[in-house]
């Protein structure tokens, strides 16, 4: 090793003291690092312990609404059969040969109006056969009762007995009914023979022809009616018959609508479907929108309760297992749940026919943290709840014009 790179042995020595300075000052720092750590740390957990105690001691804020009450009018509209006014199909009541028809289909008849002829013979036959009958019969007749009466004055003289007295009177009797017989079988022969010509029940357009001249006709009928449409039970006692309808057939017509009126019902609810049998009529005179039977479309019903019913946001609804329900908040601020019936939806608004009071409080955005009695502080929004009620008398009144 070079002489310049040697320790020197001249240094001078760290005194005691002053390792020990430097060790207690060291301490002291870690110390005072420790303590602001620890103080710092601890005020933290402190400020979360508050927080999570005004966390939980915080009552839910909620909205609360009061039901309205309104008599607003709403539209129901249901499917609709399209049916004529009156409807038959015609048969043949006698045995025979189509011999001509006179109308085709889409022409219109009046009523009676000879449609088609048709040709029997067998028929005609047997007409002038029990005609030839009630003849003979009526001239059987006049014989015995000339007999009877000659028998009759031969009495006084005794030139006849009691027993053949009564046996002409019997004859002359049984020759009366063969004449009640043979005319009522001639009544029935031309009420046949009558039955050859197809004539028109009532004013219309044929709508089928399902057979030619010379086609085999029997008589047979095979006609079933059908029914139109039904009511459900919940709307049966507000549709108003006499009251006014419209008819939509979209698919015809875009945008074009049948006005009409109410006409009957069947009076009774089926207890199959719970609804009520309806019938609505249209004038069918407007030739460029012209209505055909079969048709399928929608029947407009302007319904308007004759009573005013309660209205609650469709926001309150609450969808449970067992049904529909909303929240309310007592006088003590607690949660209280109620079972409701809705009626019609207005889209934000629904009726609500059973369930609710009018001075119930009901919560307009309940959530899932809403139990029953948990204790809230309830919020009423005054001037969005006013304006709901002014929109709704607005839309209120002019049901109650219409009406």
């Amino acid at each position: 090793m070079k002489t310049g790179e040697e320790v020197p042995k001249d240094l001078p020595k760290v005194k005691n003291r002053t390792l020990w300075i430097i060790a207690v000052s060291a301490l002291v720092a870690l110390a005072i690092l420790f303590i602001v750590g620890f103080v710092i740390r601890h005020e933290r957990i402190a400020k979360r312990e508050k927080m999570a105690t005004e966390e939980q001691n915080r009552k839910l804020v909620v909205l609360i609404v009061k039901p309205k009450q309104t008599q607003k009018a709403f539209d129901l509209t249901l499917p609709a059969d399209v049916r004529a006014f009156a409807a038959t199909a015609l048969y043949a009541r006698t045995n025979g040969f189509l011999a001509t028809w006179t109308a085709d289909i889409n022409d219109r008849v009046k009523k009676g109006d000879v449609i088609a002829v048709i040709s029997a013979p067998d028929t005609d036959a047997d007409l002038e056969q029990a005609k030839a009958e009630l003849n003979q019969n009526q001239t059987g007749y006049q014989l015995a009762q000339n007999t009877d009466e000659r028998y009759k004055g031969l009495v006084p003289i005794q030139g006849v007995t009691q027993q053949q007295l009564d046996q002409f009177h019997s004859q002359r009797e049984q020759a009366k009914a063969n004449v009640g017989s043979s005319s009522a079988t001639v009544d029935r022969m031309q009420a046949l023979v009558g039955f050859e010509k197809i004539v028109a029940p009532f004013d219309g357009v044929i709508t089928a022809r399902n057979y030619d001249v010379g086609a085999l006709i029997s008589a047979t009928n095979t006609a079933s009616g059908q029914e139109l449409f039904n009511i459900p039970q919940a709307y049966a006692l507000l549709v108003r018959f006499g009251g006014p309808v419209d008819l939509v057939l979209q698919r015809n017509y875009p945008g074009h609508t049948f006005t009409g009126v109410v006409a009957r019902s069947a009076a009774a609810i089926d207890p199959v479907t719970r609804t009520l049998r309806t019938e609505l009529d249209f004038r069918n005179t407007d030739t460029a929108f012209h209505i055909f039977p079969g048709m399928y479309g929608e029947a407009v019903f302007h319904i308007q309760r004759p009573e005013p019913v309660l209205t609650i946001p469709t926001s309150a609804l609450l969808f449970e297992a067992d049904g529909k329900q909303v929240a309310t908040v007592d006088a003590n601020n607690k949660i209280h749940f109620k079972k409701i019936t809705p009626g019609t939806d207005f889209g934000t608004e629904i009726e609500i026919l059973e369930g609710l009071d009018l001075a119930d409080k009901v919560v307009a955005n309940p959530g899932e943290q809403l139990t029953e009695g948990v204790v809230v502080d309830p919020q009423e929004n005054q001037g969005k709840e006013e304006n709901k009620g002014d929109d709704q008398k607005q839309g209120a009144e002019p049901a109650k014009n219409s009406g």
